[in-house]
């Protein structure tokens, strides 16, 4: 088989699996990276050769300073998050709205002008949950700010070489390819400022038409984020004898009590009348704030087996609320059958699903990505989960975790000078993120295990693998002759070609993710690039403007999925408001572009 149609295969092998699912995206390419080593290529002389990559190629991306430099800048993300330095800033910011688009308007930009800054995951990780109770707090949809909310971490993030990893990562294959010889913290600035903040103001106005609007909890239960919570009465409860009224079930602020199974009789619309017994299981429906609320009737405990079996007691265990990643091994698979509690040591009390309630018994669900897991923990699950990757978020309902505050000036002033030391040009970018991330550990802003914990090495492999498949494209010829591809299309305007780049790249981060979408354009603009005569620099920006504003699908960005669970969303909601956005985004960079990076050579 021909090297190019061998590397066209695994590239779609590779494609699929990643469509098809993004669990251990990481295992899918590196799959393609030694089927790529290992399997014989036919050339056209005849001779075979066992393998289109060489072993230096396959694994020159572990090596790439734009993967090295992400590693850092997690541990310097981690630093600013323990010492609540961004909580301080939010709470600063925020303030009270006078109306929903206020709201909107102050979620908004202090989330873009803070990934210009901070990688936009871990940020959003961290105002998902304030944004969530602040909205609550005022009675607004939280679905309305939630989209906004990584919207604008993805419109600012790409505004800065730093403010997301897929310019570190584009950065990083322009040095390793001798193309640049390095971009600039703010050189980017010029063409993505203008359009992010054109893309801010049409996500602040268009939102509330294109949103549809989910009221919270306040003015209808329904359809707010809600769970089913079976609750069952204690041998030894002071609730056994006493009436719904008199033991105070009834009424509960954001609780309605739907029925009482009673050893498997099923009693409906249960009457305020109706005496409690032991064992009786107590099923109510209600968002997570009133859940907490459950806790404080002594004698009554979740009725779960995986609740009974913990080892620690009632007193030691928190709510904590979590929202299942993509890549936790649990997904596809029904509570009791993942073994959830002994993998994690936190039973399941209820999920919740596209704001929706998730009936039958906790241990028959089969977890998805998106759902929003009600757990009881213990205090040492949040640490351990973090920072891991099987959920997206962990948090805690019913207290703030604790942070040691005297620090974040400190974490602030390590960042500042990390921003400066770059734009001065007294460091590069690999060695500033370096001094920073030493920084954090040597002044205590985050000790050395969470410095650990913080690196998402599965992101890492990903990248790492992704341009090993890029070399192979280059290598085997199949980038020169989907470049040729392009071409025809297009015909001989640089603009066209621009915009069919643009185009690919953005339909490619929308189903394999920002990263992987850009990697494998690279090598493809590349090669039209230099078919066309053409400079390469433009076709480079329209793949970074397109993998690094990836809006159209929840899974082009991790913020974009974050946000899937705790805000309600759909399928439908992203392409309704990010499908828009993109077109803005193309035809801004179409105009753009050309006037700060020229096509003549």
């Amino acid at each position: 088989m021909p090297p190019m149609l061998l590397t066209a295969l695994v590239i779609v092998f590779v494609l699929v699996m990643l469509v098809r699912s993004a669990r251990h995206a990481d295992f899918v390419v590196w799959t393609g990276i030694a089927m790529l080593l290992v399997l014989p290529a036919r050339h056209p002389d005849g001779s075979i050769v066992r393998g289109v990559l060489d072993i230096p190629r396959a694994f020159a991306g572990l090596a790439n300073e734009g993967v090295v430099t992400i590693a850092a800048l997690f541990v310097v993300a981690a630093g600013v998050r323990d010492t609540g330095a961004m909580q301080m800033l939010v709470n600063r910011l925020l303030g009270a709205p006078r109306s929903e688009r206020g709201a909107c308007h102050a979620v908004v930009w202090p989330t873009a002008l803070m990934s210009c800054f901070f990688n936009n995951t871990p940020l959003v990780a961290l105002l998902l949950p304030v944004t969530d109770d602040w909205a609550r707090r005022y009675r607004m949809a939280a679905n309305r700010l939630l989209m906004p909310l990584s919207y604008a971490s993805i419109l600012g993030g790409a505004c800065t070489l730093i403010g997301t990893s897929t310019n570190l990562i584009i950065n990083g294959w322009l040095v390793a390819g001798g193309y640049h010889a390095g971009l600039g913290i703010f050189e980017v600035t010029p063409v993505m400022l203008p359009i992010a903040l054109v893309g801010l103001l049409f996500v602040v106005y268009a939102s509330p038409a294109l949103l549809p609007l989910r009221r919270p909890v306040f003015e209808n239960l329904n359809d707010a984020r809600e769970y089913v919570v079976e609750m069952q009465v204690d041998a030894n409860s002071e609730l056994i004898g006493r009436t719904i009224d008199d033991a105070g079930l009834r009424g509960l602020p954001g609780l309605f009590l739907v029925e009482i199974d009673r050893g498997g009789e099923v009693l409906p619309a249960v009457s305020g009348n109706v005496r409690l017994a032991q064992g009786d299981h107590l099923v109510f429906a209600g968002v997570v704030d009133s859940v907490v609320d459950l806790q404080r009737f002594s004698g009554l405990r979740p009725a779960t087996d995986q609740v009974f079996k913990l080892a620690d007691s009632p007193s030691k265990r928190r709510l904590v609320e979590a929202v299942v990643s993509n890549t936790c091994p649990l997904v596809g698979r029904t509570i009791r059958e993942g073994q959830f509690r002994t993998i994690y040591n936190a039973a399941v009390i209820a999920v919740a699903r596209n704001g929706e309630r998730v009936r039958g018994k906790i241990g028959d669900i089969e977890l998805a990505a998106g759902d929003v897991l009600l757990l009881e923990a213990r205090p040492s699950f949040l640490e351990q989960q973090r920072n891991r990757r099987d959920f997206y978020l962990v948090s805690q309902v019913d207290g703030r975790e604790p942070v040691d505050e005297r620090r974040a000036p400190l974490a602030l002033a390590i960042v500042a000078g990390l921003v400066g030391c770059v734009a001065l040009g007294l460091f590069g970018m690999l060695q500033a993120g370096l001094l920073a991330a030493f920084g954090m550990v040597a002044t205590g802003c985050c000790n050395a295990s969470a410095a650990r914990r913080a690196i998402d090495w599965e992101v890492l492999l990903v990248i790492a693998g992704a341009l090993g498949l890029g070399q192979a494209m280059e290598v085997s010829g199949l980038a020169a002759y989907l470049g040729a591809l392009v071409i025809d299309a297009c015909g001989s305007s640089p603009l066209a070609l621009l915009v069919a780049i643009f185009t690919l790249s953005a339909l490619l981060a929308g189903v394999v993710t920002a990263k992987a979408g850009a990697v494998l354009m690279l090598p493809v603009a590349q090669a039209a690039s230099a078919q066309l005569g053409i400079a390469l620099m433009p076709l480079v920006i329209a793949v970074m403007l397109a993998a690094s504003m990836a809006v159209a699908t929840p899974i082009g960005y991790p913020t974009n999925l974050m946000i899937y669970g705790p805000g309600g969303y759909r399928f439908s909601d992203y392409l309704r408001l990010g499908g828009p956005l993109t077109l803005l985004i193309g035809v801004l960079g179409a105009a753009l572009i050309p006037l700060f990076w020229p096509f003549a050579t």
